[in-house]
């Protein structure tokens, strides 16, 4: 057992590893933004982050991972998403399961708007990060079936994660792009109730 306020070993090192991966990309980032994604190495992001290359290589497979976002939020998307209650229905669950990635989007916006900046100006990242995305649209179908009580290979799960998916991303892009807008979970929660609207169209007066 250990006495108040003193951290386990194991919770140190995690902690550690979380702290030297967000360094990695943070470096990764801020010299891509600055000199292109060509005019960046390895070697540089390392020491930008003062740790090895050897070390990078422990989080990263490549630079381009570096810089396209951490798929273990995903990860705790879909584990979020399998832990809501069954009879929630399932466009308010995939927003519950939403509120952790909102939350940590929010704590790092500078970061977050740096990366969709990126990727933005360097379309050599978008087969990576549309690899991962797809990756993860997979998964959350797979969960959204279950919930359900069809195949994967059914149409509405598959439907319903690509039309939230884009809505998350259409929320993201408007408070990325205007500060003074109203909070991400504000704009998730629009894009979210006009979905479960049908997406009315606007009233015109």
């Amino acid at each position: 057992m250990t006495s108040a306020g003193t951290e386990p070993a194991s919770g140190r090192r995690d902690r550690k590893k979380r702290q030297t991966r967000a360094a990695l990309t943070e470096a990764a980032l801020r010299l891509v933004a600055e000199r292109g994604l060509a005019q960046v190495t390895v070697e540089e992001i390392s020491e930008a982050a003062d740790v090895s290359p050897r070390t990078f290589f422990n989080y990263f497979a490549c630079k381009d991972d570096a810089l396209v976002g951490d798929q273990g939020v995903a990860a705790r998307l879909v584990a979020r998403l399998a832990a809501v209650p069954p009879e929630v229905p399932v466009l308010a669950a995939l927003r519950t399961a939403l509120d952790e990635v909102i939350d940590e989007v929010r704590a790092e916006r500078e970061l977050w708007c740096l990366r969709m900046d990126v990727v933005t100006r360097n379309p050599a990242l978008l087969p990576r990060l549309l690899a991962g995305n797809a990756e993860t649209e997979r998964a959350i179908v797979e969960v959204v079936a279950a919930r359900v009580g069809v195949g994967p290979g059914h149409a509405y799960p598959a439907l319903v994660t690509a039309v939230t998916g884009a809505a998350l991303r259409h929320a993201m892009t408007r408070w990325a792009a205007h500060p003074d807008r109203p909070d991400l979970a504000d704009l998730v929660d629009e894009a979210f109730a006009a979905l479960a609207a049908g997406l009315p169209q606007p009233d015109r007066s």
